[in-house]
């Protein structure tokens, strides 16, 4: 059984694209959170993807390891219960992890 997730991409009004995340993202539902990163990444592939993770509830190694591949065009927005997990992974040291209040 997979776990609650969702997943849906727009462009902010100043043109940033936006990956939004809600749920808790595991290893029943990583595959489908890889494909939302990759497919919004092929949409527009030499852009920085913004992942807003602030509704994420949980996140776990596979939910990080689909993070990984896509390092150098993302950037990280997390609430304060899981900015902590992405820095102990190392992600804020490969890309840009702003912690939202």
């Amino acid at each position: 059984m997979s776990t609650a997730l969702t997943c849906h991409t727009a462009r902010r009004p100043d043109g940033t694209l936006v990956l939004t995340a809600a749920g808790e993202v595991d290893m029943s539902n990583a595959a489908s959170f890889a494909e939302a990163l990759t497919a919004a990444r092929s949409d527009a592939p030499e852009e920085t993807l913004v992942v807003d993770l602030t509704r994420v509830e949980y996140l776990d190694s596979a939910g990080l390891a689909a993070l990984f591949p896509h390092v150098d065009h993302l950037r990280l927005v997390a609430g304060p219960l899981l900015a902590p997990v992405l820095t102990i992974a190392g992600l804020d040291d490969l890309t840009t992890l702003q912690e939202s209040h």
